[in-house]
């Protein structure tokens, strides 16, 4: 009698501490500016691509032997591994050796690490939090805490996006420097570091809240690991993946819609630098779009109520083309509007994937291993996207202005996530049709 409330508030407590987690894991501070910090490090277009390639590759040669391992010897060791690399690639990252030969080795490295924590963490920290609501029999309040977490994460990137662009803005910092009185001169070389100073601050967080967690019953795992059996969970994964009719749907359409949006995301800063917009608004953007995430996981959660898988993601789907399209025009000025189609796609489809996948996913056993399965093929889809941006950049290079060539390959996109989505929505067709025989 008195061992259910310890358990009840060991589930809980995971539940706000698997909240924080994400909420500062993926609130980095640098992402208002990335492609540009990135550039003002000494980096050309084309080696940047080739980062988020390298990046991509290592979630996808991580990602499912991880989620089969944390199926095996517990989710919280992979969340502590997580942040623990995310400490290491933010050291890496903070101190790389500006317009330096070791440049971009250094930040491959950081890249590596970067892609090594997020497969780590990718469907452990959701399987935790999600077999403690089962502990708590409770498991179809998911939706709710899909929703408090999009919530804080929309809070949590309005403050990292506003604050990490303006600290890097060096006559904004001045400015604010000389308003309080400090006497003190900083140039840009050295503000450019500022948001990657305050992320490896909230990596040392993320360390702390990882090692409080605690594992849940359902998560609680006996097996002695070896490569066979990680290897068996895996198979046995993919077996269950290729037989859900469902679970296979929402994985191919979600990777199509989720790889094009990514793509734009991580070149965003670039695109408002050419519809003319100054870099100390591009933290006021990122926190509009933010903000953006704070409204719609409500409506999220009232359409799975109410509509079909099918009518949801055709609304994410149709928002998402429309903000690309906008963004091929590349209008001056208002072009930012964008932010409003692709920030409510990016949040619904996050929502919708999560809820449906978790709905048709039974067994326990093997949640985190199928989790990262839909990680493995998202990030397969943005590494392979990814790749074709930095090839059409490179070859197109050659005597031409990269700013024209980062426009051209803009204007390929939304034409791009058309064409990959038909041959899904006709697969979802027959999919449909055959669960009605």
């Amino acid at each position: 009698m008195l061992a259910r409330p310890v358990i009840s508030s060991v589930s809980m407590n995971n539940i706000r501490l698997f909240i924080a987690f994400r909420v500062l894991f993926n609130a980095r501070w640098y992402y208002p500016v990335m492609a540009v910090l990135f550039l003002d490090l000494g980096l050309s277009l084309a080696q940047y691509a080739m980062l988020n390639v390298a990046w991509a590759i290592t979630i996808v040669a991580l990602e499912v032997p991880s989620g089969a391992l944390a199926d095996q010897i517990g989710r919280k060791k992979m969340v502590v591994l997580a942040a623990g690399l995310m400490v290491a690639e933010m050291l890496l990252f903070a101190f790389a050796p500006a317009g330096s030969a070791w440049l971009f080795p250094v930040l491959i490295l950081n890249r590596i690490l970067s892609g090594a924590a997020e497969a780590s963490a990718s469907g452990a920290d959701e399987a935790l939090a999600f077999d403690s609501l089962v502990d708590l029999g409770r498991a179809d309040e998911w939706p709710s805490v899909l929703a408090s977490l999009m919530r804080w994460q929309a809070a949590g990137f309005f403050i990292a996006m506003l604050v990490g662009a303006a600290v890097f803005d060096a006559a904004l910092v001045q400015s604010a420097l000389g308003f309080v009185g400090w006497n003190v001169t900083v140039s840009a070389e050295e503000t450019l570091r500022f948001p990657l100073y305050l992320t490896l601050a909230n990596a040392c967080v993320v360390l702390f809240i990882a090692f409080n967690l605690s594992e849940p019953r359902a998560g609680r795992i006996v097996k002695r690991v070896t490569i066979r059996s990680t290897i068996g969970q895996s198979l046995r994964a993919a077996q269950w993946i290729g037989a859900g009719k469902t679970v296979l749907f929402v994985i191919l359409l979600g990777l199509c819609v989720d790889c094009a949006i990514r793509l734009f995301l991580t070149v965003n800063s670039n695109y408002y630098r050419l519809i003319g917009l100054p870099p100390a608004s591009f933290g006021l953007i990122a926190s509009v779009s933010a903000g953006i995430g704070f409204f719609t996981p409500r409506l999220s959660k009232a359409l799975v109520a109410r509509q079909s898988l099918t009518a949801n993601f055709a609304v994410a789907t149709t928002l998402a083309i429309g903000g690309l399209v906008i963004a091929a025009g590349f209008f001056p000025t208002w072009g930012v509007v964008v932010v409003f189609p692709i920030g409510i796609a990016m949040s619904m489809l996050g929502f919708f994937v999560s809820h449906y996948l978790n709905r048709e996913i039974t067994d326990s056993s093997m949640r985190t291993t199928v989790l990262s399965f839909k990680g493995l093929a998202f990030n397969l889809a943005y590494g392979g996207i990814g790749a074709l941006f930095a090839g059409f950049t490179a070859f197109r290079s050659t005597g031409e202005n990269q700013d024209a060539v980062f426009i051209e390959a803009m204007r390929w996109l939304p034409a791009f996530l058309v064409v990959i989505l038909i041959p899904v929505v006709v697969l979802g067709a027959k999919l449909r049709q055959s669960s009605e025989r």
